[in-house]
């Protein structure tokens, strides 16, 4: 992991209330952008929210008029129609091809279908079953401080959170597809469980915000450890040591108090050419990654696709330009797939990929090398 100066951004517990920071919002953001055609003036301002369809954005729903009679649709160039709503409103602007640089950003709720729980939610959730860690306080497993006196709980979670034991699901597959559709700009994952590149995203199209299992380092002086004996030592209840400095080594998944991986910062330059952002899975509690999704321009869409409203979405009433559909998240990218006509091409890709997978596990995943279109996160 690169490490740098005291200037550079560290990763940030939520103390209760959620800050946000505004430090690593470009310049660029403020500046008055060309007047967009009529054409997207109209389609975006379909996009403006009423406290009505908030409301029902809040039960699962996207918006429609409340009349099944009258229910508002959208026409796609294909001549067929797809309702009013977020789902309808967004996929009406990539099938007409104003949209062409998308930025997504994910979660860990991205992976809870492939059988990752995610951190956060109440009962089910990663940090709701650390008791039997005696840890002081759920977070304090991915404290860098706690780590240096104390590195068995995270050692004895590291042991079911390494890569591996799970698959890429139909969210996952939808990124790549839109990769292969040359409409992602990149990913933001926050999540350490691989399954974006598992999934065939490639590593110059993805950014591990919070590292990876992948390789490994001291936590003190940083020297590169390998990452396979790193895991080797883990598995077997050992703490992998430092050679030069005899600290305790770690993969390099970023904890609180530590610096963002170097490639965290390409943000500066990608959110400002997004024209359309997706934000999934995410409870957007973790600074600073939470506040990426407001260094956009003010004239791109955003798309929340999660269980909850978060982030600038709880707000009242949404930005123009703002929309969100709660509920089962692969229900919702399912049904944006099928709008896109997307849907049977997905499952062809995810079956032909997964069946190769199964019958060959590419060496340089497990060793932590990067591989060109096949490799091996979820966190925070």
């Amino acid at each position: 992991m690169s490490k740098a100066k005291s200037s550079r951004e560290r990763r940030i517990a939520p103390p209760g209330i959620t800050r946000v920071t505004r430090s690593s919002i470009n310049p660029q953001d403020s500046q008055r952008t060309k007047p967009a055609d009529s054409g997207l003036v109209d389609d975006l301002s379909l996009m403006s929210v009423s406290e009505q369809q908030a409301s029902l954005a809040r039960k699962g729903k996207s918006y429609q008029s409340s009349s099944p009679s009258t229910k508002a649709v959208l026409s796609s160039p294909s001549g067929s129609s797809v309702p009013r709503g977020a789902l309808g409103t967004i996929g009406r602007l990539m099938k007409l091809g104003r949209v062409r640089n998308i930025v997504v950003v994910a979660g860990a709720g991205i992976s809870t279908a492939s059988g990752i729980p995610d951190f956060r939610t109440p009962g089910t959730g990663l940090y709701a079953n650390l008791a039997k860690y005696d840890i002081p306080y759920p977070e304090a497993i991915f404290n860098i401080d706690y780590f240096s006196d104390n590195p068995h709980p995270f050692f004895s979670l590291a042991k079911e959170l390494y890569p591996g034991h799970h698959r890429p699901n139909y969210v996952h597959y939808f990124i790549r597809m839109l990769h292969q559709k040359g409409l992602l700009l990149r990913m933001y994952t926050q999540n350490i469980d691989g399954l974006e590149k598992l999934c065939g995203i490639p590593d110059d199209k993805l950014v591990e915000a919070h590292g990876s299992f992948a390789t490994a380092a001291c936590h003190l002086c940083y020297t590169p450890y390998p990452s396979e004996e790193a895991k080797q030592a883990i598995m077997n209840g050992s703490v992998p040591i430092c050679t030069f400095c005899a600290g305790a080594v770690k993969p390099n998944v970023v904890f609180f108090g530590e610096d963002l991986p170097e490639k965290y910062f390409q943000h500066a330059e990608d959110f400002p050419k997004a024209d359309l952002l997706m934000i999934m899975g995410t409870s957007l509690k973790i600074e600073p990654f939470a506040s990426l999704v407001n260094t956009v321009k003010s004239t791109v869409p955003r798309l929340l696709l999660n269980r909850d409203s978060v982030g600038p979405f709880e707000r009242r009433p949404l930005r123009r330009g703002d929309y969100m559909e709660l509920g089962d998240l692969s229900e919702s990218v399912r049904k944006l797939a099928e709008i896109l006509g997307w849907h049977t091409e997905i499952q062809d890709l995810m079956n032909s990929h997964e069946n190769g997978l199964c019958s060959y596990i590419d060496p340089s995943i497990s060793s932590g090398e990067n591989s060109d279109s096949s490799e091996t996160d979820s966190m925070h």
